[in-house]
């Protein structure tokens, strides 16, 4: 392994691996475990795009959700702009997902069914408090509605009203709410 020397260095990850119990019995014994990802690493520098390609069933949505912590990694480092996400906590994670953000493959799946599409869209922008006034968050709202081909009268709208496509462009409005530097997307085309 190398260490990364480069200045510009957004994201590195050093051997990660996510590995899942195999449990069996009453008392789920673990028996043995599934290497869903086995000692992963790579470096993605600002402005770069990195695609990761394998078959179904390879790990690619364990690595990405892993590198996001939505999965605590087994082992492995991921430093995102010097910062290692694998040993952050609480209120600093919750600081680091305005400048991160993932785009899930199942977009029904992480769309709240309770709240109107643009309430989805807003939530970050209400969360990382990036908007001043109702005013600037509807304009806002809009605007991200707009840049993925919504219409924004559709705001009102609520997850079950769209087709499978409109629900994955909802999901990347909200990701892009909060101009993160870096995007993980799973399969956002899919």
């Amino acid at each position: 392994m190398t260490q990364s020397t480069n200045t510009d260095t957004l994201l590195e990850v050093r051997d990660l691996q996510m590995h899942y119990p195999i449990t069996t019995g009453l008392f789920a014994r673990q028996t043995g475990a599934v290497k869903a990802v086995d000692d992963v690493s790579f470096t993605i520098a600002r402005g770069e795009t990195l695609g990761l390609v394998g078959e179904s069933g390879c790990g690619k949505t364990s690595m990405a959700r892993s590198i996001v912590q939505l999965y605590k990694p087994t082992s492995g480092e991921v430093i995102f702009d010097g910062e290692d996400l694998v040993k952050l906590k609480g209120g600093a994670m919750r600081a680091m997902y305005r400048r991160v953000q993932f785009i899930f493959q199942d977009p029904y799946g992480s769309l709240d069914p309770r709240m109107t599409c643009g309430d989805i869209v807003g939530e970050p922008l209400k969360v990382h408090k990036l908007t001043n006034g109702k005013g600037e968050y509807r304009a806002r709202v809009a605007e991200l509605l707009t840049l993925v081909g919504l219409n924004p009268y559709m705001a009102n709208r609520f997850p079950h009203e769209f087709s499978g496509g409109q629900r994955q462009r909802i999901g990347i409005a909200r990701a892009l709410a909060v101009e993160p530097e870096l995007l993980i997307c799973d399969e956002p085309v899919s």
